[in-house]
């Protein structure tokens, strides 16, 4: 099939699938119950994720030729042990990033102590973590890596799903610069995780614990301390009152020695792009 026709179904899948959540919400507006706090949006995007869900089995089996979908999409780990292993190593990474953030911080005196996280925000911080990481992970290392995987190839396929999942995030409340520099951020944050994906011999729980672990950490420790608005954006990034990171120079730099190191291994190992995550290879294992 020409390459123009087999992106078709790749690009309008989630157009489509917005568009049925948007709608399922609408009766609730007309039974007068309003969108305050955004909690309709939120209602119609659930019904989006539990929709693609129910069709990803089916798209996996049919379109990429994969008789396991959920190992495919790198959820159904060979052993309990390595899901444990992978998912811990993600969540350390992220923990290690963000604890360097909060020292140079502490040294440059950008941050006030509350400590009035209550248990609800905490299980809230836990909730967002594993809802986004899962979430997402499974959304964009999953099936968009994948898909790209089978259109372009698994080199391109990582860069390829790295930029959609950083123009998707992308967010425009600071300047152009600032804006530019997070969405370097973000590239750099899905190579970073497609490639863990890929040297994790295709599981995708490493990812989830690392980009959840990024939400979730950070959830907490914005919570527990108020950040100075005099606080380096070299730091924090961009954002305002709710900075990003990601966007700013801890953040970049410690994805981009990731990303070095990541690639080192992979020459070292000469560890090809094969298992689900090669386009031309069908039924494979991870």
């Amino acid at each position: 099939m020409d390459q123009r026709w087999r992106l078709i179904p790749t690009i309008s899948i989630f157009p489509a699938l917005y568009l049925i959540g948007w709608l399922s919400v609408r009766p609730l507006l007309i039974l007068g119950i309003n969108n305050q706090h955004g909690q309709l949006s939120l209602i119609g995007t659930i019904i989006t994720f539990l929709i693609f869900l129910l069709l990803i089995p089916s798209w996996v089996k049919i379109r990429w030729g994969y008789s396991n979908p959920w190992k495919a999409l790198g959820l159904l780990d060979h052993s309990i042990h390595r899901f444990w292993r992978f998912f811990f190593k993600g969540v350390l990474f992220s923990l290690g990033i963000i604890f360097i953030l909060i020292a140079m911080l502490v040294a440059e005196s950008s941050v006030n102590w509350l400590g009035d996280l209550s248990g609800f925000e905490l299980c809230n911080a836990v909730f967002l973590a594993f809802g986004v990481g899962f979430s997402e992970e499974l959304i964009f290392r999953g099936w968009l890596l994948g898909e790209m995987n089978q259109l372009f190839g698994a080199g391109w396929g990582i860069i390829a799903q790295a930029m959609v999942f950083s123009l998707v995030h992308m967010r425009f409340d600071s300047g152009i610069w600032q804006s530019l520099v997070f969405l370097f951020g973000l590239f750099l944050l899905g190579s970073v995780l497609g490639l863990m994906r890929l040297i994790d011999g295709g599981s995708l729980w490493g990812c989830i614990g690392f980009h959840g672990g990024l939400v979730g950490i950070w959830f907490v420790f914005a919570g527990l301390v108020e950040i100075s608005p005099d606080a380096s954006q070299w730091l924090v990034g961009g954002g305002g009152l709710s900075p990003n990171p990601i966007g700013g120079g801890v953040g970049i730099i410690a994805l981009g020695v990731m990303l070095w190191r990541q690639l080192i291994a992979l020459a070292i190992t000469r560890r090809p792009f094969n298992g689900a995550l090669k386009a031309s290879s069908r039924g494979a294992a991870p």
